[in-house]
């Protein structure tokens, strides 16, 4: 059976940007007058140590999503590590999909997987500096995943050959 290739890259300056984006906006709309230390926190930055944990999350998300889009990767990968990946190297699959494969979800299907390393990325840093907000983040994680399901799965509709005569 025929496939088609579809190449997504997600920019690492784009995922950095919104992960310190998102946290920055969290931690705005928490600030009370009181609590300056705990809102500096939950904020994300270019420090080296916060830049080492978003990105070792980072690298996280992205393996469960090659794992959850497993069916369409092609399986010929014969090694793995563990290095943390660096934050300006860009994350790039390659899926095979079927040949009636809607190509017009591709869009969808790459600002999925973006959302879904954003939001997963976040509920990690959340875990250990605002445990509160960490659990609305999973969830839209989940709700990414679910969109990328949908959106893999679409199909265009055949169309009647008719033989020349």
């Amino acid at each position: 059976m025929a496939r088609k290739s579809l190449a997504i890259t997600l920019k690492m300056s784009e995922l950095l940007y919104e992960i310190r984006n998102k946290t920055w906006l969290t931690g705005q709309s928490r600030q009370n007058g009181q609590n300056f230390e705990e809102v500096a926190h939950m904020q994300n930055n270019e420090d080296e140590e916060h830049v080492n944990q978003v990105l070792r999350s980072i690298g996280n998300a992205f393996a469960q999503l090659k794992v959850r889009l497993s069916e369409y990767i092609d399986g010929n990968q014969t090694t793995a590590n563990d290095i943390q990946i660096s934050n300006v190297t860009d994350l790039t699959v390659s899926l095979q999909m079927p040949s009636n494969f809607n190509q017009s979800t591709a869009d969808a299907i790459a600002t999925a997987m973006h959302q879904y390393i954003i939001n997963t990325a976040i509920a990690e840093w959340f875990q250990i500096t605002n445990k509160t907000d960490s659990a609305d983040y999973l969830t839209l994680a989940g709700a990414n995943i679910t969109q990328i399901r949908e959106a893999v799965s679409k199909r265009v509709r055949p169309t009647r050959t008719v033989p020349s005569v």
